[in-house]
Parts: C-alpha cells; sequence; structure tokens
C-alpha cells in the first residue's frame, strides 16, 4: 500500500467526483461536506472543475496544505474535521479502498493538474 494517494476530482453535474479504474471506482462523488471542502480548497485553481490533483496521506508530506482529524464512524464511512477551515466532510466506505482502516490523521494537497 502507498504511503501517499493521488486523485484526480473534477465536476460531473454539478457533483464533484473521481475515477480511479485501480480499485474500481468511476464517477464516485464526494458528498455531506466533503464536497464543501474542496470548493474552498480550489477556489484559487484555474479550471478546476475540469479536474485538479488532490494528493492525500496519513502522513504529513511537503506541501500539504490542510490537516484532517477522524470525528466518527457513520454509515460505514467516516467523518474528518479541519479546524482550520472550521469545516467537517464525510468521507464514504469507498475511502477503505486506500487505506486498511481510517485513519486518525489525514492531510491533503490540492493542486492544479498537470498538462
Amino acid at each position: 500500500m502507498n504511503a501517499m494517494m493521488v486523485i484526480h476530482p473534477y465536476k460531473y453535474e454539478g457533483m464533484w467526483v473521481f475515477d480511479d479504474e485501480k480499485v474500481g471506482l468511476v464517477q464516485e462523488p464526494f458528498v455531506a461536506g466533503a464536497d464543501t471542502i474542496i470548493d474552498q480548497m480550489v477556489v484559487d485553481l484555474p479550471n478546476a472543475e475540469s479536474g485538479f490533483s488532490l494528493l492525500f496521506s496519513a502522513n504529513p508530506f511537503p506541501g500539504c496544505q490542510v490537516k484532517f482529524e477522524w470525528q466518527r464512524e457513520e454509515f460505514g464511512g467516516n467523518w474528518y474535521a479541519a479546524s482550520a477551515l472550521e469545516k467537517e466532510g464525510w468521507l464514504c466506505p469507498a475511502f477503505l479502498k486506500y487505506f486498511d482502516v481510517a485513519p486518525k490523521e489525514l492531510y491533503a494537497q490540492f493542486k492544479s493538474r498537470a498538462a
């Protein structure tokens, strides 16, 4: 299992979604606050709605922009809060395709997708 992962979310029919054929996901949506966190984090990224890179890890890494802390499990997914953003969001059970168990901390970087 990789220590760092990357996905490439984009807007589809007004929702943030991503595809990852390595784990069998197509147009997997971000909902329940995760979508509004993305809105806030990509506000200054050009053409983010067409796709951006989201790097994430259970460990801090150079360039990470936000730290999320695990709050609770619900409906098979997990709630994370970012105190710096004063927001929390739910990551659905598909999140566990990237981790054996939900990490207590999650670090993320939102950046323009390389051409």
